[in-house]
């Protein structure tokens, strides 16, 4: 049974920014509708199989890849929380300030 997906408003914001970002590169909307519908199924992954993505050293937190993001997750007993979408192309230490 797939567990309630909560996300936070960092992840809300990072979502934002990062389809944002793709409509103003390439004057469209074609590629960011294309990269939500992957993090929208990702998700819907993850409320499904919670353990799909890869343990962190934060407690409880896993995170699953998909191109060049990280979707980072906490598992709780009937939920799932989106705590961040990072663009692994970021400077690695600053991920530590989101979670």
């Amino acid at each position: 049974m797939a567990k309630r997906v909560i996300w936070s408003l960092q992840a809300h914001i990072n979502r934002k920014e990062i389809l944002q970002y793709w409509n103003e590169r390439n004057k469209s909307n074609h590629y960011s509708r294309k990269l939500n519908e992957i993090i929208e199924n990702s998700i819907t992954q993850i409320s499904i199989f919670p353990k799909i993505g890869i343990p962190t050293d934060f407690e409880n937190v896993r995170c699953k890849t998909l191109k060049d993001y990280r979707i980072f997750y906490k598992v709780d007993s009937n939920s799932i929380s989106i705590l961040s979408i990072w663009d692994c192309r970021r400077n690695p230490d600053k991920i530590e300030k989101l979670l």
